[in-house]
């Protein structure tokens, strides 16, 4: 039994590729980001997101447009919406991303974590996402 990707990449897959990629070379830029806009507004605005159409930027998910999303797919985001209500935001990152109709979770936990991680990182929420959208738009291509 294999477990690597057995399919070739077709265009649906490759905005998820090209995320992960994204996320993984700016995990301590994320996390300061997400820490930052935490620190703002808690969960008051909704889970963070990251839209990649029509040109890839941040956003708010609210919680109540991600339930009536899953009632809409009857059911099939369950697992998403345990984990958004569940995360721990001083150990671990969680966003969204959105694409071609679809969502994906978004989740890791930085070393160092991410409280320190803007500390680190040493700019406001402002500079951080001036800096991660111009880094995805270069980097993720629909």
């Amino acid at each position: 039994m294999f477990f690597g990707n057995s399919q070739p990449e077709s265009g649906d897959n490759k905005w998820r590729r090209q995320l992960d990629k994204f996320v993984k070379a700016n995990q301590q830029e994320l996390a300061a980001l997400f820490w930052g806009l935490w620190l703002a507004n808690g969960d008051s605005q909704g889970t963070i997101g990251i839209d990649l159409q029509p040109t890839p930027h941040f956003v708010y998910c609210p919680k109540e447009q991600i339930e009536k999303l899953n009632i809409q797919v009857e059911n099939r985001l369950q697992e998403i919406l345990g984990i958004v209500e569940n995360h721990k935001p001083e150990v671990e990152v969680v966003m969204i991303g959105i694409g071609k109709g679809e969502i994906k979770l978004i989740q890791f936990a930085p070393e160092p974590p991410p409280p320190i991680c803007f500390e680190e990182v040493g700019k406001d929420v402002d500079g951080l996402l001036d800096v991660l959208e111009e880094r995805m738009r270069e980097e993720i291509v629909f």
